[in-house]
């Protein structure tokens, strides 16, 4: 292999945690994301995920899949604590190294001395001795096939996938597997009768371009091992937001102003902080129903003020009919630009 990537996923990181921290956990099923009914399941442990409970599943149904459920809030700050020890190792061994998210990442490890099991090796042993957490690890030639390796056999697994392998080996796999996809085009897909790699395989690329538009090369080049995505070591913040799950449905647009006015604070001290403004404004709310709509404007200035975020926000929250009561609203800022100081000249 030319490149040799390595994607590294922590096991059921926030729940791993926990067990960490209380090991008479350990064993039981364990669901990370708060104790009220209206959040949402952040993670669990595998011994929940036997019970069909997973990750974004709101915590009223996972109780309901899941009764003798040990529900715990989540505590950030300790996962990302756990998360720099565990980033820490991975730039001992390469300074090639793409964060995903805190309990994942791609390591660029083309230039290493050592095999990449040897590397994969070192990655999980001291993680495991020095932290006492698993995780899994997948190597290949690009970032599409690593990240499949990974998932292949969790929990602490380790897979690497050849030139050799393709395509075959992706073949009875789900299409929801293929990065590109998602939610809606795989149903998409399904409704036309595709549900495995083998399938989507034998379309044309015509087709798919025709289905998805310039997303449908990619799409036919990767089921075919072809990922020309580079390890990126800085990645541009491409926005910065928050929200919220309501304690109690919600239509008053009073009430949900002054979430906006609180984000708006939020937000605006985050941007001065790392000097930068915006000019994009998303509302997002998600209904009783667990539908989601977003509305966006575009400013025609860039601004990292409290007020004027949250004077457009509420412009936006107006131009919307409640048809149904919110349970959940967030607000985000895009466009982002570093803020500099231009000298004028006196002449």
């Amino acid at each position: 292999m030319d490149r040799v990537i390595m994607h590294v996923d922590m096991d059921a990181f926030f729940a791993s945690v926990e067990v960490l921290d209380n090991p008479s956990l350990k064993g039981k099923p364990v669901i990370v994301g708060g104790t009220s009914e209206r959040g949402v399941v952040a993670t669990c442990s595998y011994e929940a995920r036997t019970y069909g409970v997973r990750s974004a599943m709101p915590i009223y149904l996972a109780k309901r899949k899941c009764p003798n459920g040990i529900f715990l809030p989540t505590r950030h700050w300790r996962y990302k604590e756990v998360s720099r020890q565990i980033f820490n190792i991975f730039y001992e061994l390469t300074n090639i190294v793409e964060p995903l998210s805190i309990d994942e990442a791609y390591l660029d490890i083309s230039e290493l001395k050592m095999e990449p099991k040897e590397a994969a090796s070192f990655i999980k042993n001291r993680v495991k001795k020095e932290i006492g957490l698993t995780l899994s690890v997948g190597i290949s030639y690009n970032k599409f096939l690593a990240k499949i390796a990974s998932d292949w056999n969790k929990p602490n697994g380790f897979k690497i996938i050849t030139e050799e392998m393709m395509p075959n080996i992706l073949f009875p796999l789900s299409i929801s597997k293929v990065y590109g996809l998602g939610e809606k085009s795989t149903k998409k897909l399904n409704d036309i009768g595709i549900f495995t790699v083998e399938e989507l395989y034998k379309l044309p690329q015509e087709f798919l371009v025709e289905y998805f538009g310039k997303m449908g090369v990619e799409i036919y080049e990767r089921i075919r091992g072809i990922d020309r995505r580079p390890v990126t070591v800085h990645k541009e913040r491409k926005s910065i937001g928050k929200e919220t799950t309501l304690r109690v449905d919600t239509e008053n647009k009073e009430e949900l102003k002054e979430y906006l006015r609180q984000f708006s604070k939020v937000i605006a001290g985050s941007l001065k902080e790392k000097n930068i403004s915006c000019s994009n404004i998303t509302l997002k709310i998600k209904t009783a129903t667990f539908e989601n709509h977003t509305r966006s404007k575009t400013l025609n200035y860039h601004t990292n003020k409290e007020e004027d975020i949250n004077k457009e926000a509420c412009l936006i929250l107006d131009e919307i009919d409640l048809n149904e009561k919110i349970r959940l609203i967030g607000l985000s800022v895009s466009n982002l630009k570093a803020d500099t100081i231009e000298q004028l000249s006196l002449l």
